[in-house]
């Protein structure tokens, strides 16, 4: 029996994925049976890892090993309760997210059974914290050293900490929003870095 080709959308939650192993499988929200879920379709949607519970959108095909994922459309993280990820992030902080810029950082190291890791935004020597419930919180289970993320950071009592955390790809500027149609950079677009935590 050879693989089918035809793909199909599917919306489901993680029932678990491991990235030492690097696979898991999604629990379809229709009832179907679970969905394969390798390192590599993760990989290309910018991910090493995936959290427990995390709403999945992703294509599926049959194969002949079962219903596996082909690609990944959309992650997002598991509910919660609304409360901070961690006491030193304000609940304010957290309504704003959104208004903080994207960093693009790379993995210094990440210890899982610990709790924490740091990350260096590109350009800035300075170590961010990144506590283990903000990674779950941002929809991911662990994260490799010198993997590329995108991080929204605050100034905590203790340093600089990542409030939220997302694929790399995520904070890369719009074309047209960075550039116009020569190619040229606009005005300004060298100074969203110029503060690493605002």
């Amino acid at each position: 029996m050879s693989d089918d080709d035809s793909l199909k959308l599917v919306t489901g939650l993680v029932k678990w994925f491991d990235p030492s192993k690097g696979y898991g499988f999604i629990l379809d929200e229709d009832g179907g049976t679970d969905i394969l879920l390798h390192s590599n379709v993760l990989r290309n949607f910018g991910r090493s890892s995936v959290a427990d519970q995390s709403r999945v959108r992703v294509m599926v095909q049959q194969t002949r090993r079962g219903v596996q994922a082909a690609e990944v459309i959309a992650i997002e993280p598991p509910a919660s309760d609304g409360q901070p990820p961690i006491a030193d992030l304000d609940i304010e902080i957290i309504e704003h997210l959104d208004s903080l810029p994207l960093r693009p950082a790379r993995v210094k190291w990440f210890d899982k059974s610990k709790g924490f890791g740091f990350a260096n935004i590109f350009g800035h020597s300075d170590d961010v914290f990144i506590h283990i419930e903000v990674l779950r919180h941002s929809g991911f289970a662990d994260l490799a050293i010198g993997e590329a993320i995108c991080i929204r950071v605050v100034e905590g009592p203790r340093g600089l900490m990542a409030a939220q955390i997302s694929a790399w790809d995520s904070g890369l500027p719009r074309k047209d929003a960075a550039e116009d149609d020569s190619g040229a950079a606009h005005p300004g677009h060298e100074d969203t870095l110029a503060h690493v935590a605002e």
